[in-house]
């Protein structure tokens, strides 16, 4: 586990449960195995606000960044992988 690593689980928990349960899934399921662009997507993903994350995994809105909507697809498909 890199330094970092527990930074970023704490910073997974957002309190709102859907986004804790959401973000942290992915953390805990698909961070360990990706590539250094992800973890950076990711890392920088979780600088954004509470609602723009809900609008986003909730599918009311895209992330701008590709990198963000490849991680915003993954957790939104996650139960049919």
């Amino acid at each position: 586990m890199s330094t970092q690593e527990p930074r970023l689980r704490w910073r997974c928990r957002r309190g709102m449960r859907e986004l804790d349960q959401l973000l942290g899934w992915y953390f805990e399921v698909r961070y360990a195995q990706a590539d250094a662009v992800a973890k950076a997507a990711f890392s920088t993903l979780l600088d954004e606000q509470d609602p723009e994350l809900w609008n986003w995994l909730s599918g009311r809105a895209v992330p701008p960044q590709a990198g963000w909507r490849n991680i915003i697809d993954e957790i939104r498909t996650r139960d049919r992988v």
